[in-house]
């Protein structure tokens, strides 16, 4: 299994749709006895939680989000995390949204501390 996401930084590596998280947008993760949750900030997102779990290299969570424009959306997202080769940590995403319609693929990466 990977090791822990707590206190990891991770950004997107693309932008998504216009609007949603994207290349500014940063996630601070925590992870504590199969536990996860996450605060995120940046781009259109003034503010975004999610939580969920942890099963060996497998993370399943909702999200919330506000955006600038005053909205509000969620969703379900299932991860699996992988470790590059430089040890830094990978999640491929599959997401969909629960609020509104729509659904995709993302990758983050977790950023170096210059980065940040």
């Amino acid at each position: 299994m990977a090791r822990s996401l707590d206190g990891l930084v991770l950004a997107p590596v693309a932008d998504q749709a216009p609007g949603q998280v994207g290349t500014r947008t940063r996630f601070t993760y925590h992870e504590k006895d199969g536990e996860i949750w996450a605060e995120y900030t940046g781009g259109d997102v003034v503010r975004g939680h999610l939580v969920g779990s942890r099963e060996d290299d497998r993370l399943d969570f909702r999200y919330v989000q506000l955006k600038r424009d005053g909205t509000t959306s969620s969703g379900h997202c299932v991860s699996t995390v992988v470790e590059l080769p430089d040890g830094r940590v990978r999640l491929q995403e599959s997401w969909e949204w629960e609020s509104q319609p729509g659904s995709g693929t993302s990758v983050v990466e977790q950023v170096t501390a210059h980065e940040h």
